[in-house]
């Protein structure tokens, strides 16, 4: 069992290496949002699996020279790996199967773990294999009910469906889109309406704390059961917006567990977002 003052997050899911034109570099989503809340003040903690191979190594290193804690699994899997291209500084993404994080066991110390989490950051890409998901969702089940439990659903390629999307909606709280992925759901879903009326149908079928809508270089917008709040996307010199997503979703869970309003936490969100943007890869240094 974790003691430590700060509050415990944990980001359970993807851990693979980004392979660009110009090189590799450590990522996944889960361990991005972590690195930023625990940037933030959080206690973070990455729950993954990697290979018993080079890769596996290497990234194990990148994170704790990032001073990211985890709870990584070696698995006899290669570790994970996606292709990137860029256009314009906008990622696309080749995800090779069947790797290390498709095979994240279920253990007592991740268990023990989630008993002591104060939120939980998860998405739809890990339970795309049935080792992982089944440990996903013992995962999550294990969580204290007052948990932020913040599902990203980052949809990528074929790697979702309506009934898996429905399913982790009903294990959260938080729902982070974006403005395409939102077009997707209200196709599965039977949205209807501007998208204000979409995510407040799925705030109140689903029971969410918030729903977090954010629009790439335009705007975000955050609805809660009785607020709302809307911010437009600062203008910077983008390096490139890898991670840029994950860094506003563990700047907005870290404001929160610190006791920020709604909109406090969404400018930390926003501003974090930015600041990535402006920096190559997902794990930029922070400074003041």
């Amino acid at each position: 069992m974790m003691v430590t003052s700060k509050p415990i997050v944990v980001g359970i899911g993807e851990l693979l290496w980004d392979i660009f034109p110009t090189g590799k570099r450590a990522g996944g989503a889960p361990a991005n949002f972590v690195y930023h809340a625990s940037a933030l003040g959080a206690q973070g903690i990455a729950v993954s699996a990697v290979g018993e191979d080079a890769l596996g190594r290497e990234i194990l290193t990148e994170l704790d020279s990032n001073h990211i804690s985890h709870l990584c699994a070696k698995v006899p899997y290669p570790t994970g790996t996606v292709q990137v291209t860029l256009h314009n500084g906008q990622p696309s993404y080749e995800i090779v199967e069947n790797v290390a994080w498709d095979h994240i066991p279920l253990t007592q110390e991740g268990i023990d773990i989630l008993k002591s989490a104060d939120a939980v950051c998860f998405g739809s890409l890990a339970l795309r294999s049935k080792e992982s998901r089944q440990t996903i969702l013992s995962l999550l089940d294990a969580a204290p009910l007052n948990a932020l439990r913040f599902f990203d659903v980052n949809l990528r390629q074929h790697y979702y469906s309506k009934e898996l999307i429905e399913q982790l909606l009903q294990k959260t709280n938080i729902f982070k889109i974006n403005d395409e992925e939102l077009e997707v759901l209200a196709q599965l879903f039977h949205l209807n309406g501007d998208e204000h009326a979409k995510c407040r149908t799925l705030l109140d079928t689903y029971h969410l704390t918030y729903v977090v809508l954010t629009a790439g270089d335009k705007y975000s917008t955050i609805y809660g059961t009785d607020e709302m709040s809307r911010m437009e996307t600062p203008r910077v010199q983008v390096a490139d917006t890898v991670g840029a997503g994950d860094a506003f979703s563990g700047a907005f869970v870290a404001g929160l567990l610190a006791g920020k309003t709604l909109r406090k936490a969404h400018e930390q969100a926003v501003e974090t977002a930015a600041f990535v943007c402006t920096k190559t890869g997902a794990w930029p240094a922070y400074t003041k």
